[in-house]
């Protein structure tokens, strides 16, 4: 299993982030919110917990939905 990890930087708003996990990870809004936060204050959030595959798909679309908007959001996974 893999953990897919949203990284804070000084450009992505906060809102882009929201909407990321909503659309890509499927969170509900005030689980958004939370993990961002997490992301804004600590520097790093864990967007869920996925299958390689999975995670390596999840971590692409974010990747992608941020450069068509023009941010710089770092996202990677990690092995469990």
């Amino acid at each position: 299993m893999f953990r897919v990890v949203l990284h804070n930087d000084d450009f992505t708003t906060m809102e882009f982030v929201v909407h990321v996990l909503m659309k890509i990870f499927r969170h509900p809004e005030q689980v958004a919110i939370r993990v961002m936060l997490q992301v804004h204050n600590q520097g790093s959030g864990v967007a869920g917990t996925y299958t390689r595959e999975i995670a390596t798909t999840k971590v692409a679309e974010t990747s992608e939905l941020a450069r068509q908007w023009e941010y710089p959001l770092l996202c990677t996974m990690e092995r469990l």
